[in-house]
């Protein structure tokens, strides 16, 4: 009776292995078995076709930069000409209007010319160091020498004027001296002079040696003129 028993539970649990393996069969997944396969994934770019196009929302390009507004301007130039200060470069002598006039002051052991040079151009340009200077006497033509001042660059703006100053030895010998018949003004950096009449004393000293008694100060050293 005890070998019908153990035969008879024997078979029930090989009954239930039975019904256990035909329900995973009937599309359950058994323990352990593979998963279901992956989605495939598409090859297309996200940013539309054509390899290396940066995506519609502002990405980047195939070398990593952010591609520029469409019309921008890219070009590496900072867009201003030679011109773009607004200058025209130097002064040049028929764009001055060019005057003298006599500035001594009572009491003065020198007489003191003011040259003015105005600009008449349409554009600003620059005047730097000194402007030559020649009187006309009826000795010969006389150069006048330079002060030694430290000279700049002035921007002469259109319609302004600047001046300097010649200062020139006043003749109190009594004697007729070397009698002064015009001004020869050459602006800085230029090789075209104008011709003034002299403002100033009369004569100069007759001075014996060498050197020329007549100097000329840098541009702006007499003031600057409206």
């Amino acid at each position: 009776m005890r070998v019908h028993k153990l035969s008879f539970a024997a078979l029930a649990v090989a009954a239930g292995l039975s019904l256990t393996a035909c329900q995973n069969g009937d599309g359950g997944t058994a323990q352990g078995g593979p998963s279901s396969a992956p989605a495939p994934v598409s090859s297309a770019p996200s940013g539309g076709p054509g390899s290396g196009s940066p995506d519609q929302a502002g990405g980047k390009d195939s070398a990593g930069k952010s591609p520029a507004p469409q019309g921008a301007n890219t070009g590496s130039g900072s867009g201003s000409g030679s011109g773009g200060n607004g200058t025209s470069g130097k002064c040049r002598t028929d764009d001055l209007t060019i005057t003298a006039m006599d500035s001594t002051i009572d009491g003065d052991h020198e007489g003191t010319v003011a040259v003015t040079l105005k600009n008449r151009g349409g554009r600003d340009c620059s005047l730097s160091a000194y402007a030559g200077v020649d009187l006309k006497t009826n000795a010969g033509s006389l150069s006048a020498k330079r002060t030694g001042e430290q000279a700049g660059t002035t921007v002469l703006k259109a319609g302004k004027a600047v001046s300097f100053g010649v200062d020139y030895p006043l003749n109190t010998s009594g004697g007729s001296g070397v009698r002064v018949t015009g001004l020869v003004v050459t602006p800085p950096d230029e090789t075209k002079s104008v011709t003034l009449a002299w403002p100033g004393g009369a004569t100069l000293p007759v001075t014996e040696g060498g050197g020329s008694p007549v100097k000329v100060g840098p541009i702006g050293s007499a003031g600057q003129g409206g």
